[in-house]
């Protein structure tokens, strides 16, 4: 590593700690965030690490800035369960499942608990491309899987109704090919 002041939000892998994010930087350390060793103190100086993403050193921050960058860095790595707002015209709602032969019986499910099935496959789908994105395929792999990971979503835009906030929405590759 050169004399380069790394920033909040810079990716690590710590030859010890593992992969990690810097989530503060002082007049000497660095604040790093480990998956599984928690929050660690790491010397400026220190070059035994591998950057694997470095995001650009700004002096002055303030807590709000940091704040956002955490969340950022928390959601990428799946360690905050982000909280999925259901719309509010489906509480307490059911979902009913009518078969079309008239001699079975339909069933119905809350339509919290199906949501919250949607919302997990979502999520799982979000670590899903974390992964492919930090594994070792090549750039063409990676690619090809995210068009399909792309497309998955685009087939799940249908359960956007469910959702409350328009951010929180699935989005597919808008018909393109």
């Amino acid at each position: 590593m050169s004399n380069q002041i790394l920033g909040i939000g810079s990716r690590v892998k710590h030859p010890a700690f593992g992969e990690g994010a810097i989530i503060g930087v002082d007049v000497a350390a660095y604040k790093v965030c480990f998956m599984m060793y928690g929050i660690k103190n790491v010397g400026k100086d220190y070059n035994n690490w591998e950057v694997i993403d470095a995001i650009e050193y700004e002096q002055a921050q303030s807590f709000t800035e940091a704040e956002k960058a955490l969340s950022k860095i928390l959601r990428f790595w799946n360690a905050s369960q982000e909280v999925v707002e259901l719309g509010d015209k489906w509480d307490d709602g059911m979902m009913v499942l009518q078969p079309g032969d008239d001699g079975l019986k339909s069933k119905e499910i809350p339509i919290k608990t199906f949501f919250h099935k949607i919302v997990m496959v979502r999520d799982r789908l979000r670590v899903m491309e974390q992964r492919i994105n930090a594994s070792k395929l090549t750039d063409e792999e990676k690619v090809n899987l995210q068009q399909y990971i792309t497309r998955i979503y685009g087939s799940l835009t249908t359960f956007n109704v469910l959702f409350k906030y328009k951010e929180d929405h699935f989005k597919g590759d808008g018909g393109k090919s």
